[in-house]
């Protein structure tokens, strides 16, 4: 309201539109330069002048004086004002002196009018307001020049009156234009309304698919993460299998070469003795007197079976004259070599090479055995035999006669109270202990409010807080609760992490892998889920351990 006054305060009364230019009369009246020149060159002629606002009269013409604040303040009013120009292009017909933009045209005066002289503009039925029309004969009938004021529904024409009682229209069944106006609103709003609904069921479609879609993306995000976390370990697998078997390859070849250096050094000096002997022989051979030659003793079998197993039956050197002993103390034969050395030609040359030594061969059976046996363990390999201990299943608890399952019950199953057997929680271990391996069982929860599956070392307390799965540094466990959350999650020394997978099955895989350390849980659902992987050094044997309230757990297999 305080704009719309301001508003009215800054009109030129000439014009009746915001100043331009604005300038002062010497009575203290504004008015825009061009407004007030026209004005004032109409009195000319008289000699006297007046003001068009309060009539005060001047004997000379009055110098104009430019109004600089009221300029600013007119500027700041019409650069906040709609521009009804820019909008319709249509200005105001009376408005003669300055361009003022329309806002309503008379179809009946012609005329377009802008918010000023809408004011004192005729307000009877017959001058009708319509919306800026560049074009003002639309509005009228191109036959008779009439105004349009019916509507002929049968043509769906809007008409004037002489075409309605005299022209091609006569007879027809013809409305006034507002009452047709009016219809016509309301078809429309009746199309709009279902437009809305049909664009309403298309948004909730769009919703619905764009909710799919995001499950979907976290699906094939959950499932990606799954397969990579399979990848990961069967990698880590692969690693750990492909160490161990090059470290056997390498424990293999470094006693094979032990082996083998050993035959060596003994070869060598073999080799030495024998060479030493072959000189002494050359030597003999090369000497021109008999009676020197025939005073050696005879040389004998120089490859004598017995000698050539042993270092026993190589002589040793004195070092000195060349002269050689034998054991007694006598002069030691030289022998030549044996004609039965060809019965033995025959041999594939083992033994023959190594001088009869043993020397192992690369154990490469027992590293298929050592692939084939990680393979398995990798990529499928039975489920372990998983039977419960009774002795120390907790007094709620009913073991079923396969040692399979574990059921919780009211009544106490009066068993003695031993060290063995839990005293403040409704758990049982299983007989057998993992110290070595890979390992995994699968375990069924039916009617279970709440649960628990993990492993535990012998040595868990059977009384107090401690003996609790989980709450303690001695044991791991996947837990899960019906009914309240739908979800699981992991417990190891009191510290509890929630998993973001919601239970979707009843079954649930423990695997073990006890040289790497790791306690995994997965959710049998299609496809296999990955929960959860404990990563630890494992420091005694472990044991499957249940905990199991309102229900039963059964391990399958």
């Amino acid at each position: 309201m305080a704009s719309a006054d301001l508003r009215d305060e800054l009109l030129c009364s000439i014009c009746l539109s915001i100043f331009t230019d604005p300038v002062t009369l010497r009575c203290g009246h504004n008015f825009c330069r061009v407004c007030m020149d026209e004005f004032l060159k109409t009195q000319n002629g008289a000699g006297v002048y007046s003001c068009p606002e309060c009539r005060a009269v001047f004997q000379e013409r009055p110098a104009l004086q430019r109004n600089v604040t009221l300029h600013n303040v007119a500027e700041r009013i019409q650069s906040t004002q709609p521009n009804q120009e820019e909008i319709t292009g249509i200005r105001c017909t009376y408005c003669i002196h300055s361009p003022v933009p329309a806002v309503k045209p008379c179809l009946l005066c012609e005329a377009s009018l802008c918010d000023n002289h809408l004011r004192v503009h005729s307000k009877a039925a017959e001058h009708v307001l319509t919306e800026p029309s560049a074009n003002l004969e639309d509005r009228k009938c191109s036959v008779h020049k009439k105004i349009l004021e019916y509507y002929c529904t049968e043509d769906a024409a809007c008409i004037c009156v002489s075409c309605s009682l005299a022209g091609e229209h006569r007879g027809h069944r013809v409305e006034m234009l507002d009452e047709a106006f009016v219809k016509k609103k309301e078809k429309l709003r009746n199309s709009l309304q279902k437009l809305i609904t049909k664009r309403e069921k298309t948004e909730e479609r769009v919703r619905s698919l764009e909710e799919r879609w995001r499950k979907d993306q976290e699906k094939a995000s959950g499932e990606v993460e799954r397969v990579t976390a399979l990848f990961i370990d069967i990698r880590r697998r692969l690693d750990h299998l492909e160490k161990r078997v090059l470290r056997e390859i390498s424990r293999q070849e470094e006693q094979m070469s032990l082996s083998l250096s050993d035959v060596i050094q003994k070869l060598e000096v073999k080799k030495d003795e024998l060479s030493r002997k072959m000189r002494h022989m050359e030597e003999l051979c090369n000497m021109t007197d008999p009676w020197t030659v025939l005073q050696e003793p005879d040389t004998g079998d120089l490859c004598d079976p017995e000698e050539e197993g042993g270092e026993g039956a190589v002589g040793g050197h004195d070092g000195g004259d060349g002269d050689t002993r034998g054991p007694d103390g006598g002069e030691e034969a030289i022998s030549g070599p044996d004609e039965g050395d060809e019965d033995t030609r025959g041999h594939d040359g083992g033994d023959e090479a190594t001088g009869g030594h043993e020397i192992p061969d690369l154990g490469a059976d027992l590293i298929s055995q050592m692939l084939h046996a990680g393979g398995a363990g990798i990529y499928g390999q039975g489920p372990a035999d998983i039977l419960l201990d009774v002795n120390t299943a907790d007094i709620n608890l009913c073991i079923s006669d396969d040692l399979k399952t574990a059921t919780w019950t009211k009544i106490s199953q009066n068993r003695p109270e031993t060290s063995e057997r839990f005293q403040e929680y409704p758990q049982v271990m299983s007989r057998r202990g993992f110290s070595s391996g890979r390992h995994y069982w699968d375990v069924e929860i039916r009617r279970s409010r709440r649960w628990a599956v993990g492993m535990c070392y012998s040595s868990i307390d059977r009384r107090g807080d401690q003996s609790d799965i989980g709450c303690n540094n001695k044991s791991w466990c996947l837990y899960g609760e019906w009914g309240y959350n739908n979800q699981y999650s992991v417990i190891h020394d009191s510290k509890q992490i929630q998993l973001r997978h919601q239970i979707s099955s009843d079954r649930v895989r423990i695997c073990l892998d006890y040289e790497a350390g790791q306690l995994s849980f997965y959710e049998l659902c299609d496809p296999i889920r990955h929960l959860h992987t404990f990563t630890a050094a494992f420091t005694e044997p472990l044991h499957a351990v249940l905990w199991v309230y309102r229900g039963y757990i059964k391990i399958s297999g």
